[in-house]
């Protein structure tokens, strides 16, 4: 699924969920990436309690050619809301994630979003993975 929305110079872009490549990513009219959110699906098997219900997010970059248009904040944004919409609970160990959720957490859960906070064990389960 891709929405196209406008960055803060009045530029449409779009961002979409690359599922394969667990990200969210943004290109421009062109269709040249931009930047990507880049997740982990939480640890575990199918069989185990809460797997795959997880998307830890552990990095956003953007190109610096694009920078100074709103387009972390643009994927951070779209990534709560399609992870909210899928019913998947995020762990902001990406800072922007992180600060995002801080300021604004309660209107996250207020829009049936879920998140937790990183822990010691999501650090190390993204520096084995990543």
């Amino acid at each position: 699924m891709s929405e196209t929305v406008q960055d803060s110079t009045g530029a449409r872009v779009r961002v979409e969920h690359d599922e394969q490549n667990s990200a969210f990513v943004v290109r421009d009219d062109s269709g040249e990436v931009a930047g990507r959110a880049h997740y982990l699906v939480g640890p575990g098997s199918g069989a185990e309690a809460g797997a795959g219900t997880e998307r830890i997010m552990y990095h956003t970059e953007v190109g610096e050619e694009f920078s100074g248009r709103g387009l972390a904040k643009i994927l951070v944004s779209h990534a709560l809301k399609e992870s909210s919409d899928s019913m998947k609970t995020v762990v902001p160990v990406c800072p922007l994630f992180a600060e995002r959720l801080k300021e604004h957490g309660n209107d996250f859960l207020a829009i049936g979003g879920r998140f937790r906070w990183a822990t010691e064990a999501d650090l190390e389960y993204v520096k084995q993975n990543v």
